[in-house]
């Protein structure tokens, strides 16, 4: 049964003693944003127009609050206060919610921070199976998707309920409108927006609670599911990414200051500078067109054909690759064979950073800046990666470089207001002591039990030098010997092969090893490292077995290439299940440590967004402080892990931008 209710004591006696119950936000766009396409969706342009909650299956009420026509739910300050208090306070209401993203924002925008327990159904399904190996996609994982799909029913859709409406506004005398329409116009071709409908009518309360109704009956197919194939998932839905479903809203929300003054400053510069590089380009290989990147198929054409210039990297299709590191070897081999175009890759490698530098971080931040807030607010996806990593689009402020480009770095675009400061807190070195606590290698192990450098460890090893020596600074090739034996290391951690790690110092690192050097890296590590050498063979052997690869807390990931007969994807398999043991569990601690943040965050400690293995927030320069003890007391905390003994260190760091943090003193 559906109903609709604007009394606060029947709301709280439908509530009475229930221990699960699911809710669900219509919202419609402020007057200023009325037109504005998805404004419904932003908290900042938005308002919660009604709640509908369910205790039951098929049992539902819809909560009116700020419909223009028809009765609203009063006095609001009451009815908002005691579901703050009593519902989404609550320690013991198991709270359901499809996205709990979308919620958890727009309740932050009413200074509600949702509180455990939680249950995010579009989580659930994401990482429940639609076919034997491969988990849910959250394209798959909307509820008008999933309802047919799983429940056989047919949810109303908004298109279907407004579009029927408009189609009888003039005539059915039972459903109001507020705005009137000229009779003489097709009905069809208004544009209309939940709140100017009358909840009482039946077709809007269906809709309202259907959502809820049904969001609750998934809660318990999937972890019937669960409970069946799959029982930790169920915890970690539970414990683990429910929470940073609501913690993502917070970050949604707060989103991040630009400085649009500097950005449109290094517009212009970028743009000179690009006009130039064309040119310089130009005058060495003519009329080719280069387009935004040098990848076109004339400039592939001009390289590969009429300079005859070897193809040193092919694409996934094979065909040749115009990529950086396709320029960087191409560079490299010039050098030695046709010195005369060295500088035709010099410039093409600074056309490409700088014309990537424009359309990325320049164009592509100042279009997703919001009207509203003079921020942008990114999509952080929890399970964007198949380690359980995060990803981040619209647009994706995760892969910025801390570099500059002729005197420009990006970071600093993200700004902290005035009177405030970004203050990151960064697990150090977590994938080496998440490898340690795995493998149980001894040498490892001492390393951050007693507080070691592990770089200056791994520089002897890989060399075969003392210590001492490897922990000179004023050593003439200390940095050189430090960044490849950091490359090595983690390369060896994830399985790397020599060619890959004489690639990736030679591309990335600017470094030139020989294969057969590279080899005897990485075979001195195998026997510096004998326990963690010995786990990875476990790790791959127990992952052929099942086919798939597990974290700790039981993140499954399928691999159903690692059995192939074929080298490159059963080698690629391998990696990607020594990279899942590690990079899984480190993404499962960071989001521990967010579901943590949820119970104690302070007011005036604002969550922006996460990099990686880091917390970034904005915070009141005379709260630093007492914010960086909050944060790291969340991050250090002993994860719910058995016979977990090695410490982990959350380091500090502040800053007016993000491309100017400095570490925070021990």
């Amino acid at each position: 049964m559906y109903y609709s209710t604007t009394s606060l004591p029947d709301l709280q006696d439908y509530l009475y003693g229930a221990a699960l119950v699911s809710f669900d936000f219509e919202t419609a766009p402020d007057e200023q944003w009325r037109h504005e396409p998805k404004a419904a969706l932003d908290p900042h342009k938005a308002h919660i127009v009604g709640i509908s909650f369910s205790v039951a299956e098929g049992n539902a009420v819809y909560v009116p609050i700020a419909h223009k026509i028809g009765e609203n739910a009063a006095p609001l300050t009451e009815l908002w206060q005691w579901l703050a208090d009593n519902f989404f306070a609550s320690k013991t209401v198991i709270k359901v919610a499809h996205n709990l993203a979308f919620e958890s924002a727009f309740l932050y925008a009413h200074d509600i921070v949702l509180q455990e327990p939680v249950y995010d159904t579009i989580v659930a399904a994401q990482m429940t199976l639609k076919s034997s190996t491969q988990f849910r996609g959250l394209g798959d994982s909307g509820l008008k998707t999933l309802v047919p799909q799983l429940l056989g029913d047919e949810l109303p859709s908004f298109e279907a309920v407004t579009s029927g409406r408009q189609m009888n506004c003039c005539v059915n005398s039972s459903f109001t409108l507020v705005h009137p329409v000229n009779c003489s116009v097709n009905c069809r071709s208004q544009s209309f927006t939940f709140d100017e409908f009358d909840p009482a009518y039946s077709d809007v309360l269906n809709y309202a609670c259907a959502d809820a109704d049904y969001t609750l009956r998934l809660y318990h197919l999937f972890n019937n599911w669960f409970d069946r194939w799959l029982p930790r998932h169920r915890w970690i839905v539970e414990n683990i990414e429910s929470p940073t479903a609501v913690y993502c809203g917070l970050m949604r929300c707060n989103g991040l200051l630009v400085d649009a003054e500097l950005m449109t400053a290094k517009a212009a510069e970028c743009e000179e500078r690009l006009a130039k590089l064309r040119e310089e380009i130009a005058f060495i290989i003519g009329d080719v067109n280069i387009g935004a990147n040098c990848s076109t198929s004339a400039f592939k054409k001009y390289l590969y054909g009429d300079l005859e210039l070897p193809v040193l990297k092919t694409t996934a299709k094979y065909q040749e690759a115009a990529d950086e590191e396709a320029f960087i070897l191409l560079k490299e081999w010039c050098r030695e064979n046709r010195p005369e175009l060295e500088k035709l890759f010099d410039l093409v490698l600074e056309y490409r950073s700088i014309g990537k530098v424009k359309s990325t971080y320049i164009d592509g931040y100042m279009k997703h800046i919001n009207a509203a807030t003079g921020r942008i607010h990114p999509q952080l996806l929890p399970l964007g990666a198949d380690s359980g990593r995060f990803s981040c689009r619209q647009p994706n402020i995760q892969n910025q470089k801390n570099c500059s480009n002729d005197g420009l770095n990006v970071r600093d675009f993200i700004i902290a207001s005035h009177g405030h400061s970004l203050i990151e807190l960064d697990y150090s070195q977590i994938e080496a002591r998440l490898a340690a606590y795995l493998s149980r290698d001894d040498r490892l192990l001492n390393v951050f039990r007693r507080g070691e450098d592990l770089h200056a460890m791994t520089t002897a090893a890989v060399y075969g030098i003392p210590q001492a020596e490897a922990a000179d600074k004023k050593h003439p090739e200390y940095k050189r010997r430090r960044t490849v034996a950091k490359m090595a290391f983690f390369g060896f951690l994830y399985g790397i092969y020599a060619k890959s790690l004489r690639r990736n110092l030679k591309v990335d690192a600017g470094i030139d090893m020989s294969i057969e050097r590279c080899k005897d890296f990485l075979l001195n590590l195998s026997r510096y490292y004998p326990a963690l050498a010995a786990w990875q063979k476990t790790v791959i052997a127990d992952s052929k077995r099942g086919c798939c690869a597990e974290t700790v807390f039981g993140r499954r990931r399928y691999l159903p290439l690692i059995r192939s007969n074929d080298f490159i994807k059963r080698g690629n398999a391998e990696r990607a299940a020594l990279n899942h043991g590690v990079q899984g569990l480190s993404a499962d601690l960071l989001k521990l440590a967010m579901g943590r943040l949820l119970s104690v965050l302070p007011p005036y400690l604002k969550p922006l967004f996460t990099v990686h293995d880091s917390l970034v927030f904005e915070c009141p320069d005379e709260k630093l402080p007492e914010a960086a003890e909050v944060v790291r007391q969340a991050m250090e905390a002993e994860p719910p892990i058995p016979g977990f003994d090695i410490p982990v260190i959350a380091e500090v760091s502040f800053g007016k931008s993000y491309g100017k943090m400095e570490e925070a003193p021990a």
